[in-house]
């Protein structure tokens, strides 16, 4: 802490110069165990992730949009996942769980930029699927490098500032009375439960702005599985059927576990918030999350599949466990 005395009234007025961050418990035997845990998960995420990223930049037969879009998601969420695992393992066997003022507005920032940029980069994968789907023969027009690079700009630029605004409005705040954040990372609904300002600005920004970015994105997931619907019954070839059934069930899945934490966490009244539950579904969608998407993404996908096999051989390891019919 640090005291600042303000003119002849000689007030002292404690301002917050870093941040505990309490996390999940006290009990050192609970926090190894607990570390061991979560180490396992961040490194699968790690290998799942850029395994899967170098995949695609590795075969060929990967390279087109929906396996673009996909590549991105891995780094997205591999990044997502290093802005926070690694602080909060180093936390498990700290006495100190201290985390710099700085530090903590960086982590904030960087948490929410991936968290919204995924947000936008799964409506983006959804209105790929559409266009694939609905009129293949003009995808490669539709979907040309000019509009798939264009639209994971936006993703991360519309990431980017909506992290800036909460950064900025969050970090403006005073945080005299603790300094103790009950949570395993520098998020939003934490930090205003300790700040001794007035948050309902915060409150009505954090509610219109995540509750914005949800329907934008969650209204052009549901409009391009309509349209995808529609080409699905048109449809006469069971085998056609069942392979838009698989390229889009492991997409929808994703979607529906992604959003369905998110406004969990966000979109919903300051009254509500509860921040020990709030810790257990900020870990969905941080943590476990990234680590599933490999997993949703790739074992159900032919192509992906094949494209395994192609790199681990037929006989391989990977593919007597993956692989199966």
């Amino acid at each position: 802490f640090k005291c600042v005395s303000s003119g002849f009234n000689m007030k002292n007025v404690t301002e917050v110069t870093m941040f505990v961050l309490k996390g999940f418990t006290d009990k050192f035997e609970l926090q190894i165990l607990l570390f061991f845990l979560f180490l396992a998960i961040y490194l699968f995420t790690l290998v799942g992730n850029l395994g899967l990223l170098a995949l695609v930049i590795g075969d060929s037969r990967l390279h087109n949009p929906m396996y673009y879009f996909l590549s991105v998601l891995s780094s997205v969420d591999a990044c997502f996942s290093s802005v926070i695992t690694p602080h909060m393992l180093v936390d498990f066997l700290s006495k100190n769980k201290v985390i710099s003022f700085l530090g903590c507005a960086t982590q904030m920032f960087l948490a929410v930029t991936f968290g919204t940029t995924e947000c936008f980069l799964l409506a983006a994968m959804a209105y790929d699927r559409y266009v694939a789907i609905y009129d293949p023969l003009l995808y490669s027009v539709s979907m040309s490098p000019r509009v798939y690079v264009s639209l994971i700009i936006a993703s991360y630029v519309g990431g980017i500032l909506h992290a800036s605004i909460h950064t900025v409005a969050t970090f403006s705040l005073s945080f005299c009375a603790s300094n103790e954040i009950r949570h395993i990372f520098c998020d939003i609904p934490p930090l205003l439960a300790i700040s001794c300002s007035d948050t309902h600005t915060n409150q009505l920004l954090l509610f219109y702005f995540a509750g914005s970015v949800e329907i934008f994105t969650i209204l052009i997931v549901l409009v391009s599985y309509g349209f995808i619907l529609l080409a699905i019954l048109k449809m006469h070839s069971a085998e056609g059927r069942g392979k838009v059934f698989s390229t889009c069930g492991s997409h929808l899945t994703g979607v529906t576990v992604f959003h369905g934490t998110v406004l969990f966490m966000y979109v919903r009244p300051s009254s509500s918030y509860t921040l020990d539950h709030d810790m257990i579904v900020s870990i969905c969608y941080t943590i476990v999350i990234p680590m599933l998407n490999p997993i949703i993404y790739s074992l159900r996908n032919k192509d992906v599949k094949e494209a395994m096999k192609r790199v681990f051989g037929k006989n391989g390891c990977l593919n007597k466990i993956y692989f199966l019919p």
